[in-house]
């Protein structure tokens, strides 16, 4: 069911909320950036633990997104 919600996305069938796009973003950029709160090189285990928070963090918001758009599947809305 995640593909086709992910297509819903792509498609523009379905529009997510904007604290879910800033998540998903500021997550990207700070899981890459070479900045981080507590750095790999020096703390190389608890470094990713922050990272690993951040992805729990985008994958629980991703989840209600997605239970939102098959709630709207089911009662039949179209939202736009």
């Amino acid at each position: 069911m995640w593909g086709k919600f992910f297509k819903a996305i792509v498609k523009g069938e379905w529009r997510l909320s904007p604290l879910s796009w800033l998540a998903a973003i500021g997550t990207v950029i700070y899981v890459l950036s070479p900045i981080d709160l507590v750095p790999e090189a020096f703390i190389p285990v608890v470094g990713y633990i922050d990272d690993l928070g951040l992805w729990g963090i985008m994958s629980i918001l991703a989840a209600r997104e997605k239970q939102r758009w098959e709630a709207s599947l089911r009662d039949g809305a179209i939202t736009i």
